[in-house]
Order: structure tokens, then sequence, then C-alpha cells
């Protein structure tokens, strides 16, 4: 293990990050420094979980990758487009969903304006024109809907023994559970949504795919539907939840 390149970052509340006294940490030979801010497969972590650093370093990153593009639009065809779109900036937005789940409406907006940018370029439109009817034409949810789909399409893979067995642990139907098979939820495929006392618990992946699952609309819960035509009606779903 090299130390010299090792990364420190105390995680908790500000009132708790506020107390702490240690400025090194002893690690084999070397002291380590506690910073802001560190990179962990590909993803900025900050001390408050707040994900502020991961969207300004991806909205960097998105934002070069889409001036790029505009440089060699003119030379590519409208799939061609989409496929380098999907290439160097969609996939970047869809890495680590989940982390992104209960980010701010600021960062929201931040992460919004990269995907209005990308459809622009994909479409060629000016950026004063109305962005909904561009999203619409390219069948792109808006980013807080893509992560709310992206949520439940992989909550319906674990229930259906499509996803790894450590995430399908997590999804517990409430039928499943003793003692309580009689209540309503029990028979809406509903899921148990354990209590949580901090803010930094509520945004991890085990409770945001049960919430996600819970609020949909129980002719969307159902056991009957397929994966395609699940993720059909799940688009459907949002897209008139964002016209509201």
């Amino acid at each position: 293990m090299n130390a010299d390149k090792k990364q420190l970052v105390w995680l908790g509340t500000r009132q708790q990050l506020a107390k702490l006294t240690t400025t090194k940490l002893p690690l084999l030979s070397a002291l380590v420094k506690p910073s802001s801010a560190v990179l962990d497969l590909g993803v900025n972590t900050d001390g408050q979980l707040t994900m502020a650093d991961h969207v300004a370093a991806l909205c960097r990153s998105c934002l070069f990758q889409l001036r790029q593009l505009r440089m060699v639009k003119s030379s590519l065809t409208l799939e061609a487009a989409k496929t380098l779109v999907h290439a160097f900036v969609s996939s970047r937005l869809d890495y680590c969903y989940s982390l992104l789940y209960r980010i701010g409406d600021g960062l929201l907006t931040k992460l919004q304006t990269v995907q209005n940018a990308a459809a622009r370029v994909v479409i060629g439109t000016s950026k004063f024109d109305h962005i909904t009817p561009v999203l619409r034409q390219l069948h792109w949810l808006p980013v807080r809907q893509r992560i709310t789909f992206k949520l439940t399409m992989i909550t319906f893979k674990c229930l259906y023994s499509l996803a790894p067995l450590y995430l399908a642990n997590v999804c517990t139907p409430v039928s499943s559970v003793v003692d309580i098979w009689q209540l309503r939820l029990a028979n809406s495929w509903a899921l148990v949504v354990p209590r949580t006392r901090t803010t930094i618990s509520g945004g991890t992946f085990a409770l945001a795919c049960r919430v996600t699952w819970n609020s949909l609309p129980v002719d969307l819960r159902t056991s009957s539907l397929s994966r395609d035509t699940f993720a059909k009606k799940l688009k459907t779903h949002l897209f008139c939840c964002e016209r509201s």
C-alpha cells in the first residue's frame, strides 16, 4: 500500500465535522492529511455527501465533450450524433445514478443544463428554443425522472431475480414479512421501507429503490408485466409526471 497516494475524508454532518481536531492520520510511514473531497471509483465524494464536487466535475467533463462534438456535428448524421452523445455524455450522467437520488435542486439544475445542451447538439436547435419538445423528440426523460427510471428498473430486476443477489436482498416485499402479511400493502407488491434517522442514510440505494418503487401506481407494481412492457409503461408514467 502506497501511503503517499492515499486520500482521506471525514464523513459526517457539518456540526460533527466542525468538532474534529485531528489534522493528520498516521498511515504506515506517512501522515495523511484529510481532504474536503476524495475520488473513489470515478465519484468525487465530499465529507457531507452533498455530491457537489461530483456534480461540478461531471458537468465540466460533459460540457468539454459537447464542445468537441459541436465542432464535428455538421459531419454527423442524427443517429451518429445520438450514439456519440450517449457514449460521452449520457453514460456519464447515468453513472452511479443512485448517488444522485436526493441531491439538491441547485445541483439537479446543473445536470439538467448539461442534458439540455446535449439534446441541442443532437437536434441542432438554438439555445433560445424551448427544450421540452426537443427532449420529447429524442424520447429523453429529464434528469430527475431519468434517475427515478433507472432506480425503478433495477428494483424490477431485483424482484424478478434478474439482478445480483446483494441488490435483490435489499428489496423485501411487504407480503414476505411475518405478522404484517394481512396489510393492504401486501396485495400491491409494495416493499418494506425501513425508518431512518439521518439525511445521509436516506440517500442510500437500499432506501431509494424502495421509496421510488412504492411511489408507482398500483397497476405498475404487478408481477404480470414483462420487463419491456414495464419499461414502456414506466417511461410513459414519468413523462406524465414531468408534465404535471
